[in-house]
């Protein structure tokens, strides 16, 4: 079942990066979940360089919970605005929009980001 699941997120994974592309006008915002933390990076696709990341671990979190998936998307909204970088491509990389991936998108629009 789990491995079914795995193979199930990166083809999902693999349609949605043929459709979305980050520029260094307007980066992409990759959500990566496991299970001790949440990790978000902008990346600029044209060059292939990560600009920003922020993690929970980062924040020093010991739990993995909607709460700190809020905070870590404030803080690389934080991190973004220092950065010059406004708008941003949303990659949910193959995560249902929901629960954490949901809440850090949230933390990261309060926090300024648009997309």
């Amino acid at each position: 079942m789990a491995f079914n699941k795995y193979k199930r997120r990166l083809r999902i994974k693999k349609g949605i990066r043929n459709k979305i592309s980050g520029t260094s006008e307007k980066p992409r915002l990759s959500v990566f979940k496991s299970n001790k933390g949440i990790y978000a990076q902008i990346i600029d696709d044209t060059k292939g360089h990560t600009l920003l990341s922020a993690s929970s671990r980062e924040l020093g979190e010991t739990k993995n919970s909607i709460d700190v998936s809020k905070s870590v998307g404030s803080k690389l909204a934080e991190k973004a605005k220092a950065g010059g970088i406004e708008q941003v491509v949303f990659d949910r990389n193959g995560y249902l929009y929901h629960g954490k991936v949901k809440a850090l998108a949230e933390g990261a629009r309060e926090g300024g980001l648009k997309f």
